[in-house]
């Protein structure tokens, strides 16, 4: 198997897109963070002496979300043209809820800014939270779908976190 990220010396290089189309790419991607009770009900009361959580989670996401190409090594610079980041309390799991959509047209697709924009919104809501519990958990971030590109759409077809609850 050849490695895309690798030149024939074994040397990183970033794939050479110069050649690929242009399309419409979206992607999302879904994460959570487990909360304590006492996170969850301060989350819920709007109690957090930091600010309105979600609010800023939802815009770290964002601003997450635009810096990939700075974070990831040889992952392209992208212009986005469309970003939603959401967070929602689940009381039934006692969780945070996180879900980012990206839309570009462009030749290489937003898979990675997707997932960078839970990662994002998860790494804000465990800060400004822990100083009440340091013991929260963020899991099962995962790409939801893809489509645009030579290689089409993607579904991931493992149950999403709205199934789970």
């Amino acid at each position: 198997m050849d490695l895309t990220h690798l030149d024939d010396s074994g040397h990183p290089v970033m794939v050479d897109v110069s050649t690929k189309d242009i399309t419409v790419r979206t992607a999302e991607a879904e994460g959570e963070v487990r909360l304590s009770l006492k996170v969850f009900e301060s989350i819920r009361s709007g109690s957090i002496v930091k600010g309105d959580v979600f609010k800023i989670a939802e815009t770290a996401g964002i601003m997450a979300l635009k810096k990939t190409s700075d974070i990831i090594p040889l992952c392209h610079s992208i212009r986005i043209e469309h970003s939603s980041v959401r967070c929602e309390l689940i009381e039934s799991s006692m969780t945070v809820r996180i879900s980012c959509t990206v839309k570009t047209r462009e030749v290489t697709g937003v898979e990675m800014e997707a997932i960078t924009g839970v990662m994002g919104a998860a790494l804000t809501i465990y800060d400004m939270c822990k100083a009440i519990d340091k013991t929260m958990t963020i899991s099962n971030i995962r790409l939801l779908s893809k489509t645009g590109g030579k290689s089409g759409s993607f579904l991931n077809k493992k149950e999403s976190l709205d199934e789970d609850s």
